[in-house]
């Protein structure tokens, strides 16, 4: 199949959450270096991940196990779990604070064979999985990550 996704259906969306470390972690400020904090550079990059289903991963529920896993990750990735903020002259820094990075479980009634090998501009369905909650569209003092689990 071609880029473009002539498929249009519908994406049921679960409330977003909070996913924090399993673990405490340290509450700190991190400060960014010059480079990072290019006006150009705040925004949210966008990325879409597909994965065939696995037989291996039979009767074990996709979202519980990638928000468990999201969970521990952020013991390691803790300034993940944090929020930007501006400081002095506009000086970025991240607030490790374990506030927690946005989850959204979301439930669609399409496959991956329906879409295509590649889900790439103009396909009019990366709508329904670029989706941003109210909140979320910011860089300050917003989620630095958001996830969204499409099954």
């Amino acid at each position: 199949m071609g880029s473009l996704c002539p498929l249009l259906f519908p994406v049921n969306r679960f409330g977003p959450e909070l996913i924090t470390p399993a673990k405490p972690t340290p509450i700190e400020t991190k400060q960014l270096s010059d480079i990072d904090e290019q006006d150009g550079l705040w925004f949210h990059f966008p990325v879409i991940m597909s994965y065939k289903n696995n037989p291996s991963m039979k009767g074990n529920d996709a979202v519980v196990v990638i928000r468990e896993a999201l969970s521990r990750a952020l013991v390691y990735y803790y300034p993940l779990a944090g929020r930007l903020r501006e400081g002095p002259n506009r000086k970025l820094m991240v607030e490790c604070n374990a506030e927690g990075v946005l989850f959204i479980e979301a439930n669609a009634d399409v496959t991956l064979e329906q879409l295509g090998d590649r889900i790439l501009p103009p396909c009019p369905v990366l709508e329904e999985f670029l989706f941003n909650p109210l909140g979320s569209e910011g860089i300050l003092g917003c989620p630095l990550l958001l996830v969204q689990v499409s099954i």
